[in-house]
């Protein structure tokens, strides 16, 4: 008998227990926030303004660049500069770097075209960000953490203005001639999120070797 009163008191400290997770968890999708959008950096899914799909996209960008600025607010322009030896890119030229990819992706996808136009001063800029190494050491030194942090809000941006003109169907777009290998929309911007998340580590583990 004792067994069985011990029993049944856990079983309802458990039930009540998971009432309150129950009311602490609500599905994004649920008819509690059907009258509402939930917003936070935190929260993974649609998005006002676009498509449920590429709501859910530009979601896991905003995500993904607050996660890889973290790391670099209040460098100073030694920071930016830092080579670690002399075939190593610096923290300031990787931000170019996350720039340039974007812009490529936006020439590629919302303007048709495959590569930067030559000729444009604009663009000689972007191939250097591109390409890194000794283009990259020589063109971005000596520039404070704003020019990057512009440069890249300008860019995130024009992106999220040109993917608030399409819709889901867009995302499932196959490019059949990109780089040898069928590609959709998705998948290129995808790239841009996983991108960033691979020069993210970068720059950490430059950041720890700052100093020492």
């Amino acid at each position: 008998m004792n067994n069985r009163r011990n029993f049944i008191k856990k079983t309802a400290k458990l039930t009540v227990g998971a009432g309150v997770i129950t009311s602490m968890t609500i599905p994004l999708h649920s008819e509690a926030n059907n009258t509402q959008q939930i917003n936070g950096i935190n929260i993974v899914g649609p998005k006002e303004g676009f498509s449920p799909e590429i709501g859910t996209l530009v979601s896991m960008m905003n995500w993904m660049r607050s996660t890889m600025l973290r790391p670099v607010f209040g460098m100073t322009k030694k920071d930016l500069d830092y080579l670690l030896d002399s075939e190593s890119n610096s923290i300031g030229a990787m931000l170019m770097h996350l720039v340039a990819t974007e812009r490529f992706y936006q020439e590629n996808t919302f303007e048709g075209g495959i590569h930067f136009e030559k000729g444009v001063s604009e663009n000689r800029m972007y191939e250097a960000a591109s390409d890194l190494g000794d283009a990259g050491r020589k063109t971005f030194k000596g520039k404070e953490l704003d020019y990057y942090l512009d440069k890249l809000k300008a860019c995130r941006e024009f992106t999220l203005t040109e993917l608030a003109k399409y819709d889901d169907s867009w995302l499932e777009v196959v490019d059949t001639k990109f780089w040898g290998s069928p590609t959709n929309n998705y998948c290129k911007w995808f790239h841009v999120v996983e991108h960033e998340s691979n020069h993210n580590g970068q720059i950490k583990y430059l950041k720890s070797r700052l100093h020492t």
